[in-house]
């Protein structure tokens, strides 16, 4: 399927924004069924406004109209140490007694085991 930039209206401003080709393919490579409703300043106030991660508005690399794309800001990782094995690791959350903490081998074991316990 061959894709082509569309014009699209954000329904919070107003403005028209590109939802280009290849932003199209990633959409459908993700399996996202509806294009974008927001432009991409919107979009990153409506995640901000979550209390989700981005970059400061204008400071984008982007060069303006396609969106950000790709970016992400660098995330800062904490020490912790692992409840199943004991090994140190690193996480990108701050760490709290209340939860058990996972090195990534052993958080993707539990996912995996998760997921096959629920067929």
């Amino acid at each position: 399927m061959s894709f082509e930039d569309k014009t699209l209206v954000c329904r919070d401003c107003g403005a028209e924004f590109v939802f280009t080709a290849g932003e199209q393919e990633f959409y459908q490579q993700k399996g996202f069924t509806n294009q974008p409703s927001r432009c991409p300043d919107c979009r990153r106030a409506a995640k901000a406004g979550r209390g989700g991660s981005s970059s400061p508005r204008g400071n984008s690399s982007s060069g303006g109209g396609g969106g950000d794309y790709g970016f992400r800001a660098e995330r800062t990782m904490h020490p912790a140490v692992c409840s199943a094995c004991g090994k140190e690791t690193m996480v990108p959350f701050v760490p709290s007694n209340d939860k058990p903490v996972y090195c990534s081998d052993c958080f993707q074991s539990r996912r995996q085991e998760r997921s096959y316990s629920r067929w």
